[in-house]
């Protein structure tokens, strides 16, 4: 009869088979495992550091950061508009009808020039009444005359005289009064002179340009009826605007007429012009807490447009500030790097927050450690090299 032996036999041996096997294969795996395991273990470099070759490190400068008083520079949304102190809006002295127009759109006018006209009974009716106060005036003017040679022949009495001058004195306001109604209603004094010498009554009137510039709004067409309260025309100078900017109050103390400040045009590439204050607003605006202030710009080229966005710079104040040179700056992405000093070759690529730039170095919003040293020299090459490396793994 055989026996099976009993499981507290068997195990002990299975477990000892086990363990041979296992010391068996540790024993013949390769050294190069255990590296390879290492190697997994081991973190991966850190992509933002970089060590620096010896042909690197004499491109380099490096140098420790600075503190300067440096001038905060406030920038303001804004845009730029006519001159209001050059421009014109320019309406018919009289009633009517437009019957022709003389400019165009866009055209540069000079002064008094015609640039529509303007057909009016009233017109009409008051060269008539000028007429009228004229010959009135003539008649009484005679009747003077006669009434003083009838008193030297004593045929009439002083108190005729009197009555026949008074009369005169009258005729001559009324003569005054309806030439001053003709030349506020757009008649010049020469035209007014030729009514007078030849009675010819002419129904039309000119509107004429008060200042030179440039037509930049033509509200009217031929045929249309005007009255005095519309604005026919507007006429600015565009070899000078104003730039137009809502000032934040708390800034508004650093703004001062005669102030020169620098506007910077977007649409033109970001150029930077250099205007005058004209004025700051005395009120602050409620519902915006700002205060409006308008800058003188020349724009003899017409470069700059009326309506063109902006922002102007203003100088606001002067405070101590860590600074960095400006070649330092590194741009990656959407943000600013500097290449921080880590130890000896090696240096760790650092995002900062820039404000503005001065004489060649920007100010550090959030300051570094005083003792930091950064790369003032070949940070370019540096983040190359960097780049390339990270690129290689």
């Amino acid at each position: 009869m055989i026996r099976r032996p009993s499981n507290l036999s068997v195990r002990p041996l299975a477990a000892a088979a086990l363990l041979a096997l296992a010391i068996a294969a540790a024993g013949c795996s390769p050294s190069g495992g255990k590296a390879e395991a290492a190697a997994a273990a081991s973190p991966p470099p850190d992509p933002m550091q970089i060590t620096a070759d010896e042909a690197l490190m004499k491109r380099l400068r490096i140098e420790g950061v600075s503190t300067q008083s440096v001038t905060e520079m406030i920038r303001v949304a804004g845009r730029l508009d006519v001159n209001e102190y050059r421009t014109s809006r320019v309406g018919s002295p009289i009633e009517g009808r437009i019957v022709d127009i003389e400019v165009q759109l866009g055209e540069r006018v000079r002064q008094g020039q015609t640039l529509a006209e303007v057909s009016s009974p009233e017109l009409a009716q008051a060269q008539l009444d000028y007429l009228r106060a004229t010959s009135r005036r003539q008649l009484l003017a005679s009747a003077v005359e006669r009434a003083r040679a009838l008193l030297d022949a004593d045929v009439i009495g002083s108190v005729e005289v009197q009555r026949r001058q008074n009369e005169y004195d009258v005729a001559i306001a009324e003569r005054r009064a309806a030439a001053d109604r003709l030349v506020s209603l757009g008649m010049s004094r020469k035209r007014l002179d030729q009514l007078e010498a030849t009675g010819q009554i002419q129904s039309k009137t000119s509107i004429n340009a008060s200042i030179g510039g440039t037509v930049i709004e033509r509200n009217v067409t031929r045929g249309q009826a005007i009255n005095t309260a519309d604005t026919a025309f507007v006429v600015s100078d565009l070899d000078h605007l104003w730039a137009l900017a809502e000032v934040p109050e708390q800034h508004a103390r650093f703004v001062r007429p005669g102030q020169k400040v620098q506007v910077e045009i977007p649409a033109l590439g970001s150029l930077r012009v250099e205007g005058k204050v004209a004025f700051v607003a005395d009120v602050v605006t409620p519902a915006t807490r700002t205060v409006r202030v308008g800058v003188d710009l020349d724009n003899p080229q017409r470069l700059l447009k009326p309506s063109m966005l902006m922002t102007m710079l203003v100088q606001g104040p002067t405070r101590p500030a860590q600074v960095v040179p400006a070649d330092a700056v590194v741009r990656d992405g959407d943000r600013d790097f500097v290449f921080l000093e880590i130890g000896e070759n090696s240096f760790r690529m650092t995002p900062v927050d820039l404000g503005v730039e001065h004489e060649g170095r920007r100010t550090l919003v959030k300051p570094l450690p005083d003792e930091a040293r950064v790369v003032a020299d070949g940070a370019f090459h540096l983040n190359n090299m960097r780049i390339q490396r990270n690129v290689g793994r």
